[in-house]
């Protein structure tokens, strides 16, 4: 098969450098160019350091549209700016990782790319929008509930993420002293992510109202997303574990376990672990990600391999940090 040529917007970043190290070693691509304003002329690897002896690329201030794909990895708002400004060929597909095409509108062309949503029209699209990171693991815990019309009225839920889920660039409640030895609760009840969440529980259960009391943490550890949602259901515990080994037996990265699961079991690769457990009419449904790949950047090369008809788990196979 031919190279896919790969262009990256915004990759001095988190998403950018996880992408960087997935695409460097995906058997069937060409990483073009790496964009980025600020360190234009400068080698990758002086940014992401551990990429020394991984290649030789320097990022660049020049957008080239000679390639195949294009991932935007800049800031929130930004991606939504840059396509207004510069038209792109309708021969390239592209995939956003920011928040500004995910939701549905008359105007939006682009396809929410969660696989285990939308696997057969992620196949045929030009332009995902990549979920945002709590928002897969929510939906993945929640999914299979939705698809038999047995989501309750209300979730109560709580995550907690480790310190990249707030970017790279650094602030009072993100730097080293401050989120050392420390849980902090934030956005309550009213996160960004709260959106796409309830969007995507509608396509399967309609009358869905989006009742998830939601709230964020911030975790003492750099990354991965661990999610814990209490809801009542009178389904037994047997049943409910069978809906959910049934719903994801194609997928190629989400996994049902009959044990309790923990955060190192998933921690950087590109897979969804989850539990569940009851107690009388008490579900407790556990759920663990990577926020930088399943959240983010595994998950966009998971859809351009989906884009680009290559197997799914091309250049996604990783080893978990397990301890």
């Amino acid at each position: 098969m031919q190279e896919i040529k790969v262009g990256i917007l915004g990759g001095a970043g988190y998403t950018g450098g996880e992408l960087l190290r997935l695409l460097l070693n995906h058997p069937w691509v060409d990483i073009c160019y790496v964009h980025s304003n600020s360190n234009a002329n400068k080698k990758v690897y002086q940014v992401h350091r551990d990429l020394l002896g991984e290649t030789e690329l320097e990022f660049t201030d020049i957008f080239s549209q000679e390639i195949d794909v294009l991932f935007l990895c800049m800031g929130h708002g930004d991606s939504k700016v840059f396509l207004d400004e510069n038209p792109i060929n309708d021969s390239i597909k592209i995939i956003d990782l920011s928040q500004d095409y995910r939701l549905k509108s008359p105007d939006n062309v682009f396809l929410y790319g969660l696989p285990e949503l939308n696997k057969e029209k992620i196949q045929k699209a030009n332009y995902v929008a990549n979920p945002g990171c709590f928002a897969t693991a929510i939906q993945l815990a929640l999914l299979p509930l939705a698809s038999k019309n047995i989501l309750p009225d209300v979730s109560y839920l709580t995550a907690i993420t480790g310190s990249t889920g707030a970017g790279q660039k650094p602030s009072a409640l993100t730097h080293f002293s401050y989120r050392n030895n420390n849980i902090s609760v934030y956005k309550a009840f009213e996160h960004q992510h709260l959106a796409e969440i309830g969007q995507s529980l509608q396509q399967l259960q309609g009358d869905f109202e989006n009742k998830i009391q939601f709230i964020p943490q911030r975790g003492d550890f750099a990354r991965g997303i661990f999610v814990s949602i209490v809801l009542q259901s009178k389904e037994t515990l047997e049943d409910l574990q069978e809906l959910y080994k049934e719903f994801y037996k194609q997928a190629a990265f989400t996994f049902f376990s009959q044990e309790p699961i923990d955060l190192k079991q998933v921690v950087n690769t590109n897979k969804c672990f989850i539990s569940i457990e009851k107690n009388q009419d008490q579900v407790l449904i556990t759920c663990a990600i990577d926020n930088l790949l399943k959240g983010a950047s595994g998950q966009a090369v998971q859809n351009m391999n989906l884009m680009f008809g290559l197997p799914e788990q091309s250049g996604l196979k990783l080893k978990a940090s397990a301890f």
